[in-house]
């Protein structure tokens, strides 16, 4: 991969969500919100990987914004796994720190075009 900061960790981030729904799957038996997580979770990089090739600023940043919706979103769903006991607070704890990582990075890169939409 070049050297993306944000297309590096929504890869890598994906793996981790697709390590953990497998996880989820076999030993929780879990299948409804675990899917959920994992297309939120792998739905990231997919924009993210989708802006690269934007053909227009605006494209980019809808593509940007989109993973950042995927990133919220998915966030949502660790935290029910949580919540519902199929997470312990460490497997929340390291997996959660990733997406609101994920989440600022997006916030930064989306930042200028909520700041000209909103003037």
């Amino acid at each position: 991969m070049d050297e993306n900061a944000v297309l590096e960790k929504s890869y890598k981030f994906a793996l981790r969500i697709v390590r953990l729904y497998k996880h989820l799957c076999e030993t929780k038996k879990e299948f409804v919100l675990s899917r959920q997580m994992l297309y939120t979770g792998t739905a990231i990089g997919e924009h993210v990987k989708g802006a690269q090739e934007a053909e227009t600023r605006p494209d980019f940043f809808h593509e940007m914004n989109s993973g950042l919706k995927m990133a919220s979103k998915n966030e949502y769903w660790l935290e029910l796994l949580r919540d519902g006991e199929f997470l312990d607070n460490k497997e929340f704890n390291s997996i959660h720190n990733d997406c609101v990582e994920l989440i600022k990075l997006l916030k930064s890169i989306t930042k200028p075009t909520r700041r000209t939409e909103t003037n």
